[in-house]
This record gives C-alpha cells, sequence and structure tokens, in this order.
C-alpha cells in the first residue's frame, strides 16, 4: 500500500467514525488501528506515533483533559454567556422534548415516528362528534351571530352548557368529557369550519385557563369547588395575562398583588391586594370566574423572607368587591365574547392562588407548561378546519362557476392557489394530528407548540387570500351567503393571539429549540452556572460530547452535500423515500448550521433575530414535513393520495431549503464557506410542478375518495353553506351529460348557464325525462344559489345601537300614523 493509499485509508476511517459518532475511546482505537497498519507497512514511524500519542493520551485521560483543555474552556465560556432570566429559564425548563428532539440531531430516528400509535377516537368521542357536534353546527346561524346579535344567540350558549363544550378537558370524576387531544382538535376543526366565533368560544375555556391550571397545579378544595360547576358550565372561566403595557412581553405584566392584612367575611386575615388592568381577555365579558396573572410582592414579610415572589395565579369570583368587566372588544367583525377586566385594591385571600400559598410566585412556569399543550391544539385545530372546510368549498365552486364557457378550476392560473390550498389542507390536518398524538403520549410540547400556532395561521392566512383569489366577488360581499368574509377578517386575530406570529418566529422557536432540543447545551449552561470538580466533570462531557455531535453533522453535512443522502438508511421504501432522505440531509445541515452559529455569534445570538428565525424556520420545515410523512404512512400510503403528499413534501423541503440558503447568504464568510460544504451541486428540493398542480385542481373539483379524506370530519350537512355547495356540485355533475344531450339535440352549443330553460328544451325535443328535467331545474336553483351574492335594503345593514335607533323611530311614525 502507498502512503497516499494509507492516508486516504486512514481519512475514510477516521470520517467514518466521526459520520457514526463513535466515542472518543473507539475513535482512538481505530486511529491507533490505522497507524499499527501504517506501521507494518513501514509508512509510521516514531514521529508519527509521537503525534499520535501526544494528541490522543491527553484527550483519553479525563483528569488531563480537563485541566488542560476544560477549564480554561469553562472559564471562557463564563464570559461569553448572557445571564438568563427567571421567566426565561422558566420557559427553556418547562414543558418537554419530544420529536423535536430527534430532528434536532442530525440523525432523525425515523422508526420511533413511525412507530407512533396511529391517533384515532374513541366510540364516545365519535358519538360527540357525530351528535352533539353535528347538532350545533345545523344551530348556528354566523350571520346571525357576526351582523344581527354580535354573539352567538342564548340557546346555542345553553346547548353549548349542557353537551359540555366547555369541558372537553376536565376529567370525568368532576363531570367533565375527558376527551383525547386529538379528539379536542377534531371537534373544533368541524366547528371552526362553521363559524370562527363558535371554534373560538369552546377552544378558548379548554385551553390556556382555569381549567386546564386547576386540574395540573389546584389544591383538591380548589378541584373540587371549580371543577364540577365548569364542567356543568354554571361557571364560565377566563384567564386574564395581557396587559396594555405587555403584549409578547407577557413576563413584564405591571399588575401586582401585595400580601397584605385586610377584612375578609368579618375577619380581619393576611391576603393579597390586587391591582389590575388587562385587556384583550377571551370571554371576560360572560366570565362569573376570573383566571388572573399578577406580579406578586411581600414587602412585610408577611408570609416569608422573600420580597419580590414573581408571576401568581389566583382564581377571582366576578362578583368580587373591586372587580370590573370591562366593556367588549370589537375584533375584527369577528364577536367572540372578548373585553378588559380591571380591578382597584380587590383584597382577596391566599388561598385564592391556584395551588393555594406554595405556589405563590410559580404562575409563570405553570403558565408556560399549559400554554405549550394549549398552543398545539386550539389554533392549529381551528386553522386547519377552515382550511379543510374552504379547500372542498372552493374546488365545489371552481367547478360551478363558469367563465369563458368552462369551469374556472379549468384554468392554470386558478389550478394554481387551488393546488396550494388543497395541499395546505393536508399538510396542516397532519401536522395538528401529530401534535396532539404527543400530548396524548404525555408531551408538552412547547417548541412544537410554538411551530404549530405559528405555521398553522400563518397557512391559513395564504389560504384564505388564494380562496378570496378564485371566489372574487362572491367572497367580498358579506351576506348570509358568504362563507368565506367573515374567516378572511378574522384571520389577523389568530396571527396576534396566544404569542404574536413576529414574536413566535424571530425568538420563540429556535429560542426555546436551540437550547431545549439540542443534546448538549443546556448541559453545558447548566454546568457553567455551578461550581466545583463536580461541574467541571459535567461541563467536560457536555464539551466533549458536543464536539463529536458536531463533527459527526459537519461530516454528515459534505457527505450528504455529494449526494450521499440517497444512500441514507431510512424505514420505507416507494415514493416517500427520497423525502425521508432529504429530510436526514437538512438535519444534518440544521444541526451544524445551529452550531456555527452558537458558535459564531456566542450570547448574541438571542438579539439576532433574523438568524434565529430562519433557524426557527428549518426546524419547523422538519417538523411540517415529519409530520406529512407520518400522515402518509399511518394511512397506508393510499397510492390516491401521493398528489396531495408530493406537494406538501415539495413546498415544504424547498421552502426548508430556501430558509438554509437566506441564512447563508446573510452569514458574511462563515456563510460562503458553509454553503460550499452544504450545497457543493446546487439546490435539490423542487417546487411543487405544474403537473401535480393540475391533477390535485381536478380532484379538488369531483366527489372521490381522496377529496373526502381531505374533508374528513367536517361539516357537511346539508343545511349548512358546505353541505349544500357538496350537493350542488354532484347536481352539476350529473347535469353535465343531460346538457350534453340536449345541445346535441339541438344542434347547437348552449352556455351552461339558465339550465332550467334547457330543461325545457330538452323536454320539447324529447330527448329528457321528467326526472332529468326536475334535476336540471334543480341545478339551476342551486348554481345560481353559489354565484349570487347577496344585496341589502340600507337599513339591513345597521347594526346595534343605529338599527334600533331606526326600529324606534319607525315605530314611533307608526305611532303618529
Amino acid at each position: 500500500m502507498s502512503i497516499a493509499l494509507w492516508i486516504i485509508a486512514t481519512v475514510i476511517v477516521a470520517a467514518a467514525l466521526i459520520y457514526k459518532r463513535a466515542s472518543l475511546l473507539l475513535f482512538s482505537v481505530g486511529m491507533v488501528a490505522m497507524f499499527a497498519i501504517g506501521n507494518v507497512l513501514e509508512i509510521v514511524g516514531p514521529v508519527l506515533w509521537t503525534i499520535l500519542a501526544v494528541i490522543l493520551i491527553p484527550l483519553n485521560l479525563a483528569p488531563v483533559r480537563m485541566n488542560l483543555l476544560t477549564k480554561p474552556i469553562l472559564k471562557a465560556y463564563r464570559k461569553v454567556m448572557p445571564e438568563m432570566s427567571d421567566t426565561e429559564r422558566d420557559a427553556l425548563e418547562a414543558g418537554t422534548v419530544w420529536w423535536d428532539g430527534d430532528l434536532f440531531s442530525g440523525d432523525p430516528d425515523w422508526k420511533k415516528l413511525l412507530d407512533v400509535p396511529k391517533a384515532e377516537l374513541t366510540a364516545e368521542e365519535q358519538a360527540f362528534l357525530d351528535g352533539p357536534c353535528e347538532e350545533v353546527c345545523k344551530m348556528l346561524d354566523d350571520w346571525e351571530v357576526t351582523h344581527e346579535l354580535t354573539d352567538m344567540p342564548e340557546h346555542v350558549w345553553q346547548y353549548l352548557k349542557d353537551n359540555k363544550f366547555f369541558a372537553m378537558i376536565i376529567k370525568k370524576e368532576y363531570g367533565g368529557l375527558e376527551f383525547s387531544a386529538y379528539a379536542q382538535s377534531r371537534v373544533l376543526q368541524k366547528l371552526a369550519g362553521v363559524s370562527t366565533v363558535l371554534a373560538s368560544t369552546v377552544g378558548v375555556p379548554n385551553s390556556l385557563g382555569p381549567g386546564e391550571l386547576l386540574q395540573h397545579y389546584g389544591t383538591k378544595e380548589q378541584q373540587d369547588h371549580y371543577l364540577p360547576r365548569l364542567a356543568s358550565g354554571d361557571e364560565i372561566p377566563c384567564f386574564a395575562l395581557t396587559s396594555p403595557e405587555a403584549g409578547s412581553d407577557a413576563g413584564a405584566i405591571p399588575d401586582s398583588g401585595v400580601v397584605c392584612k385586610g377584612e375578609w367575611n368579618g375577619e380581619e386575615i393576611v391576603g393579597i391586594k390586587l391591582n389590575f388592568n388587562k385587556r384583550y381577555i377571551t370571554l371576560a365579558p360572560v366570565a362569573t370566574v376570573l383566571g388572573l396573572a399578577f406580579k406578586m410582592y411581600d414587602p412585610d414579610g408577611l408570609i416569608g423572607e422573600e420580597k419580590e415572589l414573581g408571576i401568581t395565579c389566583a382564581l377571582i369570583p366576578r362578583d368580587t368587591k373591586g372587580v370590573e368587566i370591562g366593556r367588549r372588544h370589537f375584533p375584527l367583525n369577528v364577536p367572540f365574547q372578548n373585553g378588559p377586566i380591571r380591578g382597584n385594591d380587590v383584597f382577596v385571600p391566599l388561598d385564592y392562588i391556584i395551588g393555594g400559598q406554595k405556589n405563590a410566585g410559580k404562575g409563570w412556569r405553570m403558565l408556560v407548561e399549559c400554554l405549550s399543550v394549549g398552543r398545539s391544539i386550539t389554533l392549529p385545530s381551528n386553522s386547519a378546519g377552515g382550511i379543510k372546510s374552504i379547500a372542498l368549498a372552493t374546488g365545489a365552486y371552481s367547478r360551478i362557476r363558469r367563465q369563458f364557457k368552462l369551469p374556472i378550476g379549468k384554468m392554470e392560473g386558478v389550478e394554481e392557489p387551488m393546488a396550494r390550498i388543497a395541499g395546505n389542507a393536508y399538510l396542516m390536518d397532519a401536522v395538528t394530528t401529530l401534535s396532539t398524538k404527543g400530548i396524548d403520549l404525555g408531551e408538552k410540547p412547547s417548541v412544537i407548540g410554538a411551530i404549530a400556532k405559528y405555521h398553522m395561521t400563518e397557512k391559513l392566512r395564504a389560504c384564505m387570500d388564494d380562496a378570496m383569489d378564485i371566489h372574487g366577488g362572491k367572497g367580498i360581499c358579506l351576506g348570509p351567503n358568504n362563507y368565506l368574509g367573515r374567516g378572511y377578517q378574522g384571520v389577523p386575530v389568530a396571527i396576534t393571539v396566544e404569542g404574536a406570529n413576529i414574536l413566535t418566529r424571530n425568538m420563540m422557536i429556535y429560542g426555546q429549540g436551540a437550547i431545549r432540543c439540542h443534546p448538549y447545551v443546556l448541559k453545558e449552561m447548566e454546568a457553567s452556572a455551578e461550581q466545583g470538580l463536580e461541574a467541571l466533570k459535567k461541563f467536560d462531557n457536555a464539551l466533549f460530547g458536543h464536539i463529536g455531535f458536531a463533527a459527526s453533522n459537519f461530516m454528515r453535512s459534505v457527505f450528504y452535500g455529494f449526494g450521499g443522502h440517497r444512500l441514507s438508511s431510512v424505514p420505507v421504501s416507494g415514493p416517500a423515500r427520497k423525502y425521508y432522505q432529504q429530510m436526514n440531509r437538512f438535519s444534518a445541515n440544521m444541526a451544524l448550521l445551529s452550531d456555527v452559529a452558537m458558535g459564531v455569534l456566542g450570547g448574541s445570538l438571542k438579539r439576532k433575530e433574523r438568524v434565529s428565525a430562519r433557524l426557527g424556520d428549518m426546524l419547523s420545515y422538519l417538523y411540517i414535513g415529519s409530520a406529512i410523512l407520518k400522515r402518509f404512512h399511518d394511512e397506508g400510503q393510499i397510492k390516491e393520495d401521493l398528489p396531495l403528499m408530493h406537494w406538501a413534501m415539495q413546498d415544504t423541503l424547498h421552502k426548508l431549503q430556501e430558509a438554509q440558503l437566506s441564512m447563508l447568504d446573510n452569514f458574511g464568510g462563515v456563510g460562503s464557506v458553509m454553503r460550499a460544504i452544504m450545497f457543493p451541486l446546487g439546490r435539490i428540493a423542487k417546487r411543487p410542478s405544474d403537473k401535480n398542480d393540475h391533477k390535485i385542481a381536478r380532484m379538488l373539483m369531483s366527489p372521490n375518495d381522496v377529496r373526502t379524506r381531505l374533508g374528513k370530519g367536517q361539516f357537511l350537512s346539508p343545511e349548512g353553506h358546505f353541505g349544500f355547495l357538496e350537493e350542488t356540485l354532484q347536481n352539476v355533475i350529473a347535469a353535465e351529460p343531460l346538457y350534453d344531450k340536449v345541445c346535441k339535440a339541438a344542434g347547437k352549443r348552449f352556455s351552461f348557464t339558465q339550465l332550467d330553460q334547457i330543461a325545457a328544451k330538452g323536454r320539447e325535443l324529447g330527448v329528457l325525462s321528467d326526472d332529468e328535467v326536475a334535476l336540471l331545474e334543480k341545478t339551476e336553483e342551486g348554481r345560481l344559489r353559489t354565484i349570487n351574492v347577496d344585496d341589502f335594503a340600507p337599513e339591513d345593514l345597521l347594526a346595534g345601537k343605529a338599527a334600533f335607533d331606526y326600529a324606534l323611530k319607525n315605530l314611533k311614525e307608526s305611532d303618529a300614523a
């Protein structure tokens, strides 16, 4: 063997060991073995052996390594690491790391993902969807809610209470439904397809609020008192966190609670004097019990030595002296109950704290843990449900509505947004399914919750824009027959609440993910905060584990960059296999880029929001891609669903690729070097093709099994807009051959309009039966209702006080006459 061949072989062995994440000891053994071979071949002499020994012996002798390397690195690390606030620490420590940790590893264990049990409903949960959920959808008239009443009718409120819609998360021992997170998601999806007001009203009490907090942290007395009342609807909860001065920066709330003595029920006790000013509080105008977050102080040391205890959560009955329920907010013509609450010198006992006095100052951790669950369910589910219904409606409308003598859905310009709507509906349902299944397995996925909230609401925004473009005038003219307008208006509400999307993308997703999901960063931080020999040992283990981790991802990125990802092992075959392999490549890239960014920017990374956002996008798209692949696998890799799976994966991987390239393009010389390593042959992920868009658009315009699966679980009863559209779509398809028959008999090509006249012509020519004539007449009625828009007398558009004044004026004029 020549010297060159031995060097090449040694490099390959070293690279393979690093790629496989071999331990330091195993790597050293491998190098010694290669040097031994070189010695036999008379290539390696004493000088090379000495160099190898100088490198490997100190590294493998822990005391020597720690003194020579780890100790000075730890000293430097402590200097560059920024201080972490208590709220930041609580946010990082709250929740759990699940599949997001695998994605951050650079080497996802796909078998682990595919072995996650398929999300399914119990018989009881399915019965609720088919029964009470279906019924309340039939009861609700969204135009009445949003324009005439600016609230749901009283009988709908009562039905929700009677059937425990507000108690899906409450345990059965307290009278609740105790549904799975997956079932909650399915319920909200169905409701969201009918009314944003309805879905929001049901979603909030089952998300972050008193019910969730009580079950996890409440005292036995609090649970026994409140939970049965919440389950029965006798109590309506709200939770007050946001203040005028503290929105996204919720940890900066100025609302205070001072421990002091005061009178309660005729006795002097130690309690809390509360002063607060909250806004944007959903259900506040109708709530009977207020969950309240405030900063707690004990200046006189009445309950301990600590003067500033921190954020605390308490339950305050509405009728408590000093509590003021403000007037209603009016969020963008989507008038769910929402408004401000205030309190001035409100004195309450210490046992109003959720969990009692022992939980004073622990409110922020309680909130971020519960919010990680609620954020994974409510807004992502509402978004997915809305788009699933809109996808079916847009497909039907695009077949029914004709321009230039053909259905508009057959125009290539319309096919593109139709494919985006359908592809995203498939994707969004996949994400909500995987996320809620994780919760049902016991996870509290804070990072995944932020990903799901941000990306599903953003996709809702984009899809609603596409749907409005396709519907045109039908979408912009509000009225009882408009099924798009209120959802379109309400999109910014979802963007804004539960952590504004700008904040969520730029700070939260990667800010939490980089530390929580990285296998070594949090360990290094924790070790650096301690002192002594044990801390040095912990830091040493984390540091050298981190070095090996980064080196492995470097090798993977180099190998994958030249096409090696096509050789990476994945547990599936068939058309999805290539996507798993591309995900392997992008996962390794992200893990390496993350380490590079942390190494180059250090503690300043958290202030580099554009870098953080792009790294967060990478993690997000990896999770979204995982959810798509999981759905396709769980549903049996159905061949007919391939166009939707291909669109969703190609769109996701292309966005993932562009996030990585965008970061590299804006990272100076380091970015240029990393680009040469990661993309030496250029881009690998392409956007969805025109051909695939065409397939999806045609699928969306006709009843078929793929379309049925896409809209599974949505409200499609003929009493609702979407059920009527489905019926009309079927009638139009059945009418088309009858239309052709009449045209052929008449020797003339009529326009596919005025189908009642074409029916009369067919009867006259003797080519249509009475049933066929009736079908064409019914189809024309449905066609006209579908394409026409509502119009109003001026007084019918008056609402609230103006409508009252108008009616009063008419009454006076009538009496005078």
